[in-house]
């Protein structure tokens, strides 16, 4: 059944930004919340939360930072970095990528489920570092009318995050996109130039932003 989702700025900034609860991470649910901004976070005890926060992390291609030792490890690396290869091996490689602070992982079965329905559907992508055979590195998220958010990342060397990121960033910069959603702001971000845009103006941008036409994958 779908979802018949509140406007995004319905939603409750005491909850941090909770819109609506229930219903499932359908292909249909999914590409009609990321449509206006909105994504699933499951809360432990509660049917699926829908969100869009008070508080949304960018990162502006254009402010894209690259530092010094970063910029060389990128063009010293030997990994080969791919696109769409490995949709749920990264998944579920960032469903089990520890994180400080979290007890646990959002990325329930039931959003692994519907995120690779989504990707078959050609809406959710992944971006994979490689060392030979072996998967070291990733991230993933969705794209949506032209815009792309991203979901969650992993790395089992040094850098391989960061350089899943930006060689995403090249990729969607060479199609037309101007920034993408992070959701939410982390110091491995931040480094890189991310920032923080209150909803208004973040759906602003959305609108600014989306495109049909564009096909970012």
């Amino acid at each position: 059944m779908s979802l018949a989702f509140p406007p995004p700025t319905a939603a409750r900034d005491d909850l941090d930004g909770l819109l609506l609860l229930g219903g499932q991470p359908t292909v249909e649910n999914l590409v009609a919340a990321y449509s206006q901004g909105i994504f699933p976070w499951p809360v432990p005890g509660w049917p699926l939360a829908w969100f869009c926060p008070p508080r949304r992390a960018i990162l502006r291609l254009d402010k894209l930072h690259v530092g010094r030792s970063l910029a060389r490890a990128q063009r010293q690396s030997p990994w080969r970095i791919s696109f769409d290869e490995a949709f749920g091996q990264v998944m579920r490689a960032c469903q089990t990528q520890p994180r400080p602070g979290q007890d646990g992982t959002w990325i329930t079965p039931q959003l692994v489920r519907g995120y690779e329905a989504l990707h078959a559907a050609g809406h959710a992508h992944s971006v994979e570092v490689w060392d030979g055979d072996e998967l070291i590195g990733g991230l993933y998220g969705v794209a949506v009318q032209g815009v792309f958010a991203g979901e969650s990342m992993f790395h089992h060397r040094p850098n391989a995050s960061k350089l899943a990121i930006l060689a995403l960033a090249e990729h969607l910069r060479a199609r037309g996109a101007s920034w993408l959603d992070i959701q939410q702001l982390t110091p491995h971000m931040v480094a890189l130039g991310a920032e923080e845009v209150s909803r208004d103006e973040f759906l602003a941008l959305l609108a600014n932003e989306q495109d049909n036409q564009r096909n970012l994958f």
